[in-house]
């Protein structure tokens, strides 16, 4: 049975991908998760007991764990999502991010390189290790271009410097050793299940909640944003048919600036719910100080994903926001749990008022 070892499954994208790839690609998934706060079972809550789902708590920078994993489930890729990755936790402490983002990296490369090298050849042609980066590793755009797979790398913050050190360990790993390792670089993912602390699930439960929608600046910040399932398929796509050593930018197609999107989730929140006291929702927009280093605009050309792999976004903004907002209005309870902390204190064997 072919098998894949997912990092980060338990955290937003790792676990879409994880229940996306036992829905659609019917194969073992061996998912290695800290569980750290952004790290939720309960996100995995459908595939937790799936004969396809293999969950193990720990580290990436366990490099014992990680050559024992691959030892005893010989996996045919490795997909590695782990990553520290909110931008103003990793200005108030970067230490955290050099540690999960550039030494787990490491790790998880030094740990696959023994095994690749290991395999018989049969088996090593097969054998992938695909990165999963961040569009944040270019800096920042003027009002014109793109970002593309030959952009240099720029970065602006300690979360996007920690990103661009842990991909370029990655391509020399292929480069010095032939790992066959893969890199994508995302735009902006948006969807279910992501942690309140992003904007658009913050906003959303602010807006539900009367509370104030923070918007940094004057709003003008531009990305390029992907819905989250649409993300996943593309990085089936490249580890099922993308060629070792390249780069794929995985992006919407969708600027829009951050004033903009919150507006957007304002018009949807008073559709679905139009008793809301505090309505319109837009008037609880506030502005607050920009943050250090905010890049201003981020968009992504995928043009090579597209006509190299044949891979294009399913999701409109429109579409994928309004899938978006109403999941997280029908799914309070998860909501609840999340921001109490009491899917954490659960996990640690805590009651709920410690």
């Amino acid at each position: 049975m072919r098998t894949i070892i997912v990092t980060g499954g338990a955290g937003f994208i790792g676990a879409n991908f994880v229940r996306q790839w036992i829905g659609e690609e019917r194969t073992r998934v061996v998912n290695l998760d800290k569980l750290t706060y952004a790290g939720n079972l309960d996100s995995l809550a459908e595939v937790m007991e799936h004969p396809l789902h293999v969950f193990v708590e720990g580290d990436i920078c366990d490099g014992s764990l990680v050559s024992g994993l691959l030892e005893k489930h010989r996996p045919q890729a490795v997909v590695n999502f782990a990553a520290e990755s909110h931008v103003d936790r990793s200005i108030d402490g970067p230490a955290a991010f050099v540690e999960t983002n550039v030494v787990g990296t490491f790790r998880m490369l030094e740990a696959a390189r023994r095994h690749w090298e290991g395999l018989p050849d049969s088996e090593q042609s097969e054998f992938r290790f695909l990165q999963v980066s961040t569009d944040e590793v270019y800096g920042s755009l003027g009002p014109e271009g793109l970002f593309t797979e030959t952009t240099p790398y720029a970065p602006s913050s300690p979360y996007s410097a920690s990103k661009a050190a842990a991909d370029h360990f990655a391509r020399a790993y292929h480069h010095t050793y032939g790992l066959p390792v893969l890199t994508t670089n995302c735009s902006n993912n948006y969807g279910p299940y992501q942690f309140p602390e992003k904007l658009i699930p913050l906003i959303t439960l602010n807006a539900l909640e009367g509370k104030p929608l923070p918007v940094y600046g004057d709003g003008q910040q531009i990305r390029d944003w992907l819905y989250v399932e649409d993300h996943c398929r593309a990085i089936r796509t490249v580890l099922n048919r993308g060629t070792p050593g390249e780069v794929y930018n995985i992006g919407g197609d969708c600027e829009q600036a951050n004033l903009d999107v919150v507006k957007t989730i304002c018009a949807i929140v008073d559709q679905l719910r139009p008793d809301l006291p505090h309505g319109p929702c837009s008037s609880l927009i506030t502005y607050v100080t920009d943050r250090p280093g905010h890049d201003r605009r981020y968009a992504i050309d995928a043009s090579k994903i597209a006509s190299e792999l044949g891979w294009k976004p399913q999701e409109s903004f429109q579409s994928g926001l309004e899938r978006t907002v109403r999941w997280f209005l029908d799914n309070p309870a998860w909501v609840e749990r999340i921001t109490s902390g009491k899917y954490q204190r659960e996990r640690l064997g805590l009651n709920a008022t410690s």
